[in-house]
């Protein structure tokens, strides 16, 4: 018979302690001296345990059948409950500094200012989502290679394996920075090489020329299906070829519309460098465009949801997918927002405009410590202005006539 409270309340032991049963195993162990402890009897891998589960009436009744109940879900996951709550009572004598999300949190602020906004967002959503909802609460120099390959392979089997990989990268940081301030010895992730299938390289999907013109006409009708900031978003992309996460927080004060420039910051770009975007004719009329919908808004392409944020990236990509660039709509090919650098920079390379110009516009990064000083030089800010009107006038002419004539060599 299940226990009452009236029943605990009342029960006493005169000569001897007794043991009161309620269901699922919880006892009531009843004390000569009157103290009441609650008490689980439980089997784990063939050996009999107790779980001390707390002093009654500091516990109830009901509370102590709700950590029974949470012992019963634990051991279903071949977990021991005493081993728990072992586990607890040791985090709770350690120091804050030692715990993993500590250092994660240690490393991402000291590496933060090498990154853009964007890509230090997106790692540290990356490891509190994949690894700091297991490991984070542990300290760091009690986690194994095995507690690594668990997380990023739970990873691996919802079909993740780029974040897997990129998770398991991350981790390795974080333990070699805690190393490195002295408090880590060893770091578990070094030798973990090999531990996950390996994902099959793929360059992001850039669109092929002769799908261009189609792709120019399907984007001039998508404000019919979709939001229309979000095909000026793309329009922009396509005649500027910037990064997609530059794009997207474009803000307002960055461009000069009377010199035609786009004055991207260094904090912004991922080569850590200030840019400069020259604007063509059409670029300006889709900033033009853009005006009545953002212009009293610090973003050009603010979120939908919230005006004050920027779009997400992944807005103009799916945008691409509804249009049928997916991978799976016959006769067009997957597209995403950042093949349209890799589609412009072919095609300007075969036109025969200067490499170290193309390459400037794209903000590369040099090798070549020598070229990388010759490529920034001013003087190809004027080159490139002639190249990026260039560009859009043939997008234009791909669009109206439809046909991708032979490209003719440009004259030096």
């Amino acid at each position: 018979m299940p226990l009452t409270d009236i029943q605990i309340k009342q029960a006493q032991a005169s000569t001897k302690d007794i043991w009161l049963t309620d269901e699922k195993g919880l006892r009531l162990l009843v004390k000569k001296n009157g103290s009441k402890y609650w008490r689980l009897k439980y089997r784990f891998q063939g050996k009999q345990k107790t779980l001390a589960i707390g002093v009654y009436p500091e516990v109830s009744l009901k509370d102590a059948r709700e950590a029974v109940s949470e012992a019963r879900r634990q051991l279903r996951d071949d977990i021991d409950p005493s081993a728990i709550k072992q586990e607890k009572k040791h985090l709770s004598s350690v120091s804050e500094i030692e715990l993993f999300n500590t250092q994660a949190r240690l490393w991402w602020n000291k590496q933060k200012g090498q990154w853009s906004e964007g890509h230090a967002a997106r790692i540290w959503t990356r490891l509190n989502d994949n690894a700091l909802k297991t490991l984070g609460k542990r300290p760091i120099g009690e986690i194994t290679p095995q507690d690594i390959i668990r997380t990023v392979q739970k990873i691996e089997t919802r079909g993740a394996l780029d974040v897997a990989q990129r998770v398991l990268q991350d981790i390795r940081r974080v333990c070699r920075f805690a190393v490195q301030t002295g408090v880590l010895l060893h770091n578990p992730a070094s030798e973990l090489s090999g531990i996950l299938e390996k994902r099959k390289t793929s360059h992001r999907a850039s669109l092929p020329r002769e799908e261009l013109p189609q792709f120019l006409r399907d984007l001039d009708a998508y404000h019919q299906q979709g939001r229309l900031l979000t095909k000026l978003a793309i329009e922009l992309l396509v005649h500027t070829f910037v990064r997609p996460g530059e794009l997207a927080g474009a803000r307002w004060d960055e461009f000069d519309l009377e010199e035609k420039l786009w004055r991207i910051p260094a904090h912004r770009m991922k080569m850590k460098s200030d840019h400069i975007v020259p604007l063509s004719r059409q670029a300006l009329a889709v900033l033009e465009n853009t005006k009545p919908f953002s212009a009293r808004f610090e973003f050009v392409f603010p979120s939908e949801r919230d005006r004050f944020k920027q779009m997400s990236d992944n807005t103009m990509r799916m945008a691409i997918f509804r249009m049928g660039y997916d991978g799976e709509t016959k006769g067009k090919s997957k597209a995403n927002p950042h093949g349209f650098r890799a589609t412009a920079s072919s095609i300007l390379n075969e036109t025969g405009f200067n490499p170290d110009a193309i390459e400037r516009q794209l903000s590369h990064m040099e090798r070549n410590g020598v070229r990388a000083a010759y490529t920034h030089h001013a003087r190809y800010l004027e080159e490139r202005k002639e190249m990026m009107q260039w560009w859009s006038d043939y997008l234009d002419s791909l669009k109206n006539n439809g046909n991708v004539t032979p490209i003719f060599k440009k004259q030096a």
